[in-house]
């Protein structure tokens, strides 16, 4: 039955203003990731040296992750996002020093250039791991816990459309105005989503007067996940399946190497899983989940693998397109369900802490995804390895399903 909850949601301005502002962050994000994949393997004709691109920010990513947590839940957090916000403008700003001026009036080679680019990556990582937990932290504190599964649906189709829109504009743009006028765009819109989050309400930290060591409050975020198995086996689940299921890391390979679609097919191709988790979510928006939702979050994990398998064999671009196109679609169902578990079963006082150790899994899964699809195409090669990844991807779910029956039996 068809629900008109979501329109009713997006009636709230702080709420409208919040997913305005994270729009046009991913946005950016996704550009930069986009234009960082095509950049360096332009440089350097590597398929290992994409995978470093992941493990550059995915390392001081996790290791502030706990801290930012306890961070999070101990400040006020439209304060805290604004300065991550301009941290990162700043830093991204710097990539302009190489784009313009790094082979004609500096001289870098491009060897050079790709150490620039990782060192200026390593130090985005830091940002990460707090601009990943800030903005869903603050979704139950706009909206009543009612209409949060809603808001939560509301806010992954935010954030997959940008990454439709982010993923094939960035390839577009690389072909129109080149990698150094890209970069301008991406600054420009992440200066641009700063200007939604001013028009946020000031939310002050849950924890209030209450007196908690930093060790101690990052345990407490861990052994909270840790004893609530439905959170844990979501987490889980999601981070070893898409550390193994990343094609999307050699996604500039296939477009350059395989397919040979040049950039304009590769933005693309990296546009097809965001494009078809687009349209599920957007489904899912208005004809919501209503029962045995951790058997359909199983079953929808071993179909993104199988996808994977099937792209790795694809010589086709359509046909290609459409095998990341349906496992979009797939991780789509997982991204809705996994985060309405995450949010529902977490006490708002926790929610910093619990989110950022999700964040963890997610960089953990994506960064650390990519670096596998590097180092496993640098063994295998890049067929192979895309074939591996997506049958690990299949056992893993089979694993989950069979260990945690909690999750397998979760209803919300």
């Amino acid at each position: 039955m068809i629900s008109l909850t979501p329109l009713q949601t997006l009636k709230i301005p702080e709420f409208r203003n919040l997913m305005a502002g994270r729009f046009f962050l991913v946005l950016s994000f996704r550009m930069l990731a986009t234009l960082m994949g095509w950049w360096i393997y332009q440089l350097t004709k590597d398929p290992f040296a994409i995978g470093l691109i992941g493990l550059s920010e995915v390392i001081p990513a996790v290791f502030t992750a706990l801290y930012a947590g306890h961070v999070i839940d101990n400040s006020e957090k439209k304060k805290l996002l604004l300065i991550c916000n301009y941290i990162y403008v700043f830093l991204i700003g710097l990539l302009i020093i190489p784009a313009f001026f790094g082979h004609r009036l500096l001289h870098f080679s491009n060897l050079q250039i790709s150490y620039f680019i990782y060192a200026v990556i390593f130090f985005t990582g830091f940002c990460r791991a707090f601009l990943g937990p800030i903005i869903p932290s603050m979704i139950p504190k706009i909206v009543s816990r009612e209409t949060l599964p809603n808001a939560i649906t509301i806010n992954q189709g935010t954030f997959l459309t940008a990454s439709v829109c982010g993923h094939a504009l960035g390839g577009f743009l690389i072909h129109w105005i080149d990698i150094s006028g890209t970069i301008l765009v991406v600054v420009v819109l992440m200066v641009l989503s700063s200007f939604f989050f001013w028009f946020l309400k000031k939310h002050h930290s849950e924890n209030g007067q209450r007196d908690i060591g930093v060790v101690q409050s990052m345990r407490e975020g861990v052994a909270y996940i840790y004893k609530t198995k439905e959170i844990l086996g979501a987490l889980c689940l999601d981070m070893f399946a898409v550390l193994f299921g990343g094609a999307v890391a050699m996604i500039p390979v296939f477009a350059s190497d395989i397919l040979k679609v040049g950039s304009e097919g590769f933005g693309l191709l990296n546009a097809a899983s965001d494009i078809g988790s687009m349209c599920i979510i957007a489904f899912l928006a208005f004809f919501p989940l209503k029962k045995n939702q951790g058997k359909i979050l199983l079953a929808a994990v071993a179909g993104f693998g199988l996808c994977i398998i099937a792209f790795g064999f694809s010589q086709l671009f359509w046909l290609s397109f459409g095998f990341l196109m349906l496992s979009g679609m797939l991780d789509g169902i997982s991204v809705v369900i996994r985060g309405t578990i995450v949010q529902l079963k977490t006490p708002d006082h926790l929610r910093g802490r619990v989110l950022s150790v999700n964040s963890i899994f997610i960089m953990s899964s994506n960064e650390m995804g990519q670096f596998e699809s590097g180092v496993a195409a640098k063994l295998f090669g890049v067929v192979r390895s895309v074939i591996f990844g997506g049958t690990a991807t299949v056992l893993i779910a089979l694993l989950v399903g069979t260990t945690n029956p909690k999750l397998r039996k979760m209803e919300y």
